[in-house]
């Protein structure tokens, strides 16, 4: 049996989480049954789910408390996840964690992104030249297969040193197919009645863990850009090499690599995603940031010291965070008894942090389904309360990579905003799909317009 194959037969399990959150994922309209929910109940209520019980967390002192004051309490829930990430950094805890993440660190620290530059310009740039073309065909696009290529690319650049070594419309292809919840439900149904005894290779998300397994041997194998001494790759293949670090085995290798190329990647591909929907809706916010790109940098390429100068790009983006927060929930899974809210929390209780309901209530964000940018310029982010902005998680366990992923969207979206006008092509507004990420249901459909 292959790995891809034993995997698979994990899908549709009744204790999988994408089984015990469906219900929620499925609803027309699933983040308003929440809110909802959490305007009637306060800000943690449990919901119980079949045989568990889990609690919803939206009060920013209920969010703290398992975030930062008593975290070493509340162990990350992937179980849905593990057939991807496998023993990632993302899905472990203690000090495991801390020696899988500690040599990852640097390579993640500001000090260290200028030198990612240039390579992550050299795929914005490749991507102009693919749009150009597309603009020309006057063809549609599913937006987010384009901006889940260009993050691809630009984490293969500048983590890994290498091209991008798969078609990124095939991998992106996957991610969909293994996210979609219904596709889940659909095999737990085939299981229940008896349909089926074991998952097929055929099935769409057993297809797309066999594509997610392939790809860190296609990144190792796939030949350098050059000569870079320190990359995260070369990072990677060390600790495997140290015997100080023997749990920095080859697998540990292959999972980071996957680790990055879907976390990573998904959360710049959906933030461009959606600041290029709310764009369409506000054109005039789209042409203050061009306004701001011809005042910096002019009719040259943008430097790095220009990138800095782009703070209405930035609080742009910052405030598609806030709305559109990609972890639209951060799953946690008590170790011991605690109380949150008046609720006594039982060991193996699972518990739902909501970064879209704490952005979206107005306790702590003035008229919080406007898309106002200005919220995030120079002068106003003082005023906000702390913890009441989670688009990377808080505490120790904060992304490691979500400065990175804001270093991208902001030089992508200044520089594909200069030379093209995306035209939102879907039927109405967009509705949520179900996802464990914020996706878009039914995607993004856009038309490209060339700049003269």
């Amino acid at each position: 049996m292959t790995e891809a194959h034993a995997y698979a037969q994990t899908l549709g399990e009744e204790q999988s989480i994408w089984f015990k959150i469906s219900p929620f994922l499925t609803a027309e309209n699933p983040m308003e049954i929440l809110m909802r929910m959490s305007e009637k109940r306060g800000g943690c209520f449990p919901v119980k789910l079949k045989s568990e019980k889990m609690y919803f967390l939206t009060d920013i002192e209920h969010i703290r408390h398992v975030l930062v004051d008593n975290v070493d309490n509340y162990n990350k829930y992937f179980e849905g996840l593990k057939p991807i990430f496998g023993k990632a950094m993302i899905t472990i805890d203690g000090s495991l964690w801390q020696k899988i993440r500690k040599p990852q660190q640097p390579f993640f620290h500001p000090s260290v992104y200028e030198e990612y530059f240039p390579h992550l310009m050299t795929a914005v740039k490749s991507t102009i030249e693919d749009w150009s073309d597309l603009a020309v065909r006057g063809c549609e696009v599913e937006i987010l297969e384009q901006t889940w290529g260009l993050a691809a690319d630009m984490a293969c650049r500048a983590l890994f040193n290498r091209e991008m070594p798969f078609n990124p419309q095939v991998v992106f292809g996957a991610v969909k197919a293994y996210t979609d919840v219904a596709n889940h439900k659909a095999i737990r149904a085939k299981k229940m009645s008896g349909a089926v005894s074991e998952v097929s290779d055929d099935e769409d998300a057993a297809q797309a863990i066999a594509a997610w397994l392939s790809l860190p041997d296609a990144v190792i194998g796939a030949a350098p850009l050059g000569d870079r001494e320190k990359t995260l790759l070369k990072m990677l293949e060390l600790a495997e090499a140290d015997p100080a670090v023997p749990e920095f085995d080859h697998q540990q290798v292959l999972d980071e690599i996957k680790q990055y190329l879907w976390a990573g990647t998904e959360t710049t591909a959906l933030t461009l995603g959606w600041i290029f929907y709310l764009l369409s809706l506000h054109p005039e916010i789209a042409e203050k940031i061009r306004s701001e790109g011809e005042e910096v940098y002019g009719d040259r390429e943008p430097s790095w010291e220009d990138i800095q100068k782009l703070t209405y790009t930035r609080a742009v983006m910052l405030e598609t965070l806030r709305l559109y927060p990609p972890a639209w929930a951060l799953m946690r899974a008590a170790a011991e008894e605690d109380e949150i809210g008046g609720y006594k929390i039982e060991p193996g209780d699972k518990i739902v942090l909501s970064p879209y309901m704490v952005h979206h209530n107005p306790k702590y964000w003035d008229d919080p389904e406007k898309f106002d940018p200005t919220r995030f310029l120079p002068g106003c982010i003082k005023k906000r309360v702390k913890y009441s902005y989670l688009p990377f998680g808080a505490g120790k366990r904060f992304c490691l990579g979500g400065q990175l992923s804001q270093l991208e969207t902001v030089l992508a979206l200044t520089m594909l905003l200069r030379r093209f006008r995306l035209e939102y092509a879907g039927d109405g507004p967009v509705k949520f799909g179900a996802s464990v990420m914020l996706t878009p249901k039914g995607g993004l459909p856009f038309k490209l317009h060339a700049r003269s």
